[in-house]
């Protein structure tokens, strides 16, 4: 499920995240503590990330998604 902010800038869920890495979401949560990745806090403290920032990360590995 993809989520919107009020600038539009679309959020991924871990598990998205992880789908499209072809990896297991705990990996995702992972990446980002080592700040590989950055995510954004939800008010009940789950993680998103930024789509755009998922969807570059993916070309410069030349993951097609």
């Amino acid at each position: 499920m993809t989520h919107r902010t009020d600038q539009a800038e679309a959020l991924l869920t871990p598990a998205e995240v992880a789908a499209l890495f072809r990896v297991d979401p705990k990996t995702v949560t992972r990446w980002a503590r080592a700040g590989k990745l950055t995510s954004l806090r939800t008010l009940g403290g789950h993680r998103r990330y930024r789509e755009s920032e998922i969807r570059s990360l993916l070309g410069r590995a030349g993951i097609a998604s």
